[in-house]
């Protein structure tokens, strides 16, 4: 029965380019979910865009000397172009500074405040006399309070995870002069997040499936007893606040980009000239997931729930609608670099517009996911990304399809060969990757992207098994027909390695999918467009997979189907690319 689901990828800050980190994190994850699941028949909605708001743009500005809108966009056209690059398939890739976003997120809080989830209150906020203005919470570093970590952000410590308030950390600082900011006193709304605390906890129970990273933390940080938070801010960059005479307030970007996800499918169907149509992923039975890196974890399992608690019938009238809460929310772990930390001001990172202006996308997809950090930090090392692309790509999978087409291409006059009467190793081999497509399922739809993977390649180890102990090579000396059936069946396994690696690797499947001789497409079609529905013009990318060609079963290639000339799947790379990528880290940008 076909399902709905809804792909909520993490909306990116657009104060600079991607690194291997963040792609690995939140981005390659949910593009190989959401393939799988298209190709199983499924109503797929996969949305997202780019964090316009965020106090890491404003920053970025002021160094430059330029307005926030054009690091923005500056930015923002750099992600359509790498994430399109990349292959992710997005159904929307919008931005936050649109007029529907805008109005969708004033809505909410226009929503929670008339339901009693927002309250005024006077509150103490970091001021710099220095720099003449209240402190954003990403412009004041500190100790924590928590774990002592004595460079942690206003908004929330990275290496224990806490959401904090400014003014909680110890000895702050003004990021801007580097001077010790006064407390002022001003008015800010704020979320009543403890009188939605029993809620949640009652809702959380029963998600023991969720990773037990993101179950663990969220259980203990809602038995701790939640804190009201403020949604507001003095800044002049963001989404105004809908109250007469606070005009001069924006609503925070921790409370106003997780609005996107809903705003982002909402702009989807209005672009589709469906505008109801997001309702079957919010209102409709429908399974959600939301895509991020572990910083994000309470921002999607406390704050965004308990909005959508909140909130309960925005747009809809029927009467005990309510907003559909996250199914399942799989935050990987972070991913460090040569050991160390990733960091910007160092240039320690791997960065996306470098590396796919330099080497192939589905290398770096298939390392970043037998690498991904889904239970526990990984590294990214140079050595081992070569390592994998020469012997993994390259021999295990890349030979075994150049091997046996060119075999084939070769031998049976450049067709798919008529086979003999089939023995019992090749049926057992047909039969174990069919039971594969199961087993493979299983693992994608549970979101454990690494097993499924390494368990894809396992099977491609076994056809290099079944060549080695077949050896068509020395049977088409003896016996023709026990070639052809040889290679008949590896042909059949090679088509359905196609479909499994698909999710993965779908540039290098979209090559097998045409020498095997099939015509079209099996990518699905990623363009940018361009939008001039609201105030001005703006660009985001699209996906249609109205004419991908596949689905999720075993080959039915056929006899006699006519292949095309065989051409290496994977380039293998010089051992000399290491000491190259290791000399550029550290260089400036």
């Amino acid at each position: 029965m076909t399902e709905k689901i809804g792909v909520f990828v993490a909306w990116p800050y657009a104060n600079g380019p991607l690194h291997q980190g963040h792609i690995t994190g939140a981005y390659l994850p949910p593009d190989i979910f959401a393939r799988y699941q298209r190709l199983r028949g499924n109503d797929v909605l996969m949305v997202s865009g780019s964090d316009s708001h965020g106090t890491p743009i404003t920053v970025t500005a002021d160094k430059e000397g330029v307005s926030p809108r054009e690091v923005f966009e500056r930015n923002h056209a750099l992600f359509l172009e790498n994430f399109r690059d990349l292959g992710l398939s997005f159904d929307l890739f919008t931005h936050t500074d649109t007029e529907n976003h805008h109005k969708v997120a004033q809505d909410i809080f226009s929503s929670l405040l008339e339901r009693g989830y927002l309250y005024r209150q006077a509150m103490k906020q970091l001021y710099c006399r220095n720099c003449r203005k209240f402190l954003p919470d990403r412009y004041v570093h500190g100790t924590c309070p928590h774990c002592g970590y004595n460079d942690a952000r206003g908004d929330q410590c990275e290496p224990c995870g806490r959401p904090l308030d400014a003014i909680e950390l110890i000895e702050p600082r003004c990021k801007l002069c580097g001077s010790y900011p006064t407390i002022k006193e001003t008015e800010h709304f704020f979320l009543d997040l403890p009188s939605l605390n029993e809620r949640l906890i009652e809702w959380v129970q029963d998600k023991t499936y969720w990773r037990p990273n993101v179950f663990n933390f969220t259980i203990n940080y809602l038995k701790e007893g939640l804190q009201p938070r403020a949604v507001t801010r003095d800044m002049e960059w963001g989404i105004p606040v809908p109250v007469e005479g606070y005009e001069h307030l924006r609503i925070y970007v921790w409370a106003e980009a997780v609005v996107g996800y809903l705003s982002a499918s909402i702009e989807w169907a209005r672009n589709r000239g469906e505008p109801e149509r997001w309702k079957e992923w919010w209102y409709g039975p429908a399974r959600t997931y939301y895509f991020i890196g572990k910083d994000n974890i309470p921002f999607h399992t406390v704050i965004w729930p308990a909005m959508l608690m909140g909130v309960e019938r925005l747009y809809e009238e029927s009467e005990g609608a309510k907003l559909n809460l996250p199914y399942d929310v799989p935050a990987n772990e972070f991913m460090t670099l040569e050991g160390e930390k990733m960091s910007t001001s160092r240039n320690w990172a791997v960065w996306l517009p470098d590396y796919l202006g330099r080497y192939d996308p589905d290398p770096l997809r298939y390392y970043l996911t037998i690498n991904a950090p889904e239970t526990r930090d990984t590294d990214f090392s140079w050595a081992d990304f070569l390592r994998r692309n020469n012997e993994e790509l390259v021999s295990t999978w890349g030979n075994l399809v150049h091997r046996v087409l060119s075999f084939a291409y070769r031998n049976f006059e450049g067709k798919v060969p008529e086979p003999g009467g089939l023995t019992g190793k090749d049926e057992g081999l047909l039969r174990k990757v069919e039971a594969g497509f199961d087993q493979i399922g299983k693992l994608i739809d549970g979101c454990k992207f690494k097993s499924a993977l390494n368990e894809v390649m396992a099977i491609a180890k076994e056809v290099n098994r079944y060549l080695e102990e077949k050896s068509p090579w020395f049977q088409i000396k003896e016996e023709k027909k026990a070639a052809a059936t040889t290679i008949y069946v590896a042909l059949r396994v090679i088509d359905s390695l196609k479909v499994l690696f698909y999710p993965f690797l779908p540039f290098s499947s979209q090559r097998l999918h045409e020498m095997l001789g099939y015509e079209g497409n099996i990518m699905g079609r990623q363009y940018i467009e361009t939008i001039e529905k609201e105030r001005k013009a703006y660009n985001v990318l699209c996906y249609d997979g109205s004419d991908v060609e596949i689905d999720w079963s075993p080959s039915r290639l056929s006899p006699g189907q006519a292949l095309r000339k065989p051409s290496p799947l994977f380039k293998k790379l010089d051992e000399g690319i290491v000491e190259e990528e290791l000399a550029r880290l550290g260089t400036s940008i």
